[in-house]
């Protein structure tokens, strides 16, 4: 089983006046997490032009090693030295279903692989169909093999026995797997000779 790489979002509030303070200190903190075993890259966003308000997104390869790095004295060290530049609103981690689509963002200080542009939804329509089809099938087939009287049960309690076990073989194993192999498809950017669609 691969591991399941986990994007750290953190919602910050930084003073206008504090700007550059604020980027030195941030471009520190990515240099330092760039030397850290697992770690993928990140971005340092606004959430508009003259906003106050930033979003700091960072990523590593599994959760194992993330946590080593969040515990680290480096990384205390550096979160001391920031202290009264920025104030922190909020911190939310996305793995598994959560991350298999990132949105766009834009990279002040690239320092990994690329975070690419979402795809369109209809392929990730196509992705998630890929891994639940046969997934589903799969299952099925087994419980009509095993346990012949699952057919007999209520819908409700044959739904929610399949759910309880698919959902989490999807968010884990299959979407990671399906996703990572069709990623140069999922993120390749329209031909040029695409018409664009018109809007209603």
């Amino acid at each position: 089983m691969s591991p399941t790489p986990v994007t750290v979002s953190i919602h910050r509030v930084v003073s206008p006046e504090r700007v550059p303070e604020v980027t030195a200190w941030v471009q520190a903190g990515v240099r330092l997490a760039n030397r850290w075993p697992g770690f993928l890259g990140s971005g340092w966003i606004r959430a508009a032009e003259g906003s106050t308000e930033w979003v700091m997104l960072y990523r590593f390869a599994d959760v194992e090693r993330l946590e080593a790095w969040e515990k680290s004295a480096e990384r205390r060290e550096w979160l001391d030295r920031g202290e009264g530049l920025v104030a922190e609103q909020g911190v939310v981690r996305r793995t598994g279903i959560e991350g298999w689509f990132d949105p766009p963002l834009r990279q002040d200080e690239p320092t990994g692989p690329p975070l690419l542009p979402a795809p369109p939804r209809w392929k990730q329509s196509v992705a998630i169909w890929l891994g639940f089809f046969p997934v589903n099938l799969a299952f099925t087939a087994l419980m009509a093999w095993l346990v012949p009287a699952f057919d007999d049960l209520p819908l409700v309690l044959g739904v929610l026995a399949s759910t309880l076990v698919l959902t989490p073989i999807m968010s884990f194993w299959v979407l990671p797997f399906v996703t990572g192999r069709l990623r140069p498809w999922l993120h390749r950017p329209p031909s040029r000779g695409a018409r664009p669609a018109r809007r209603p």
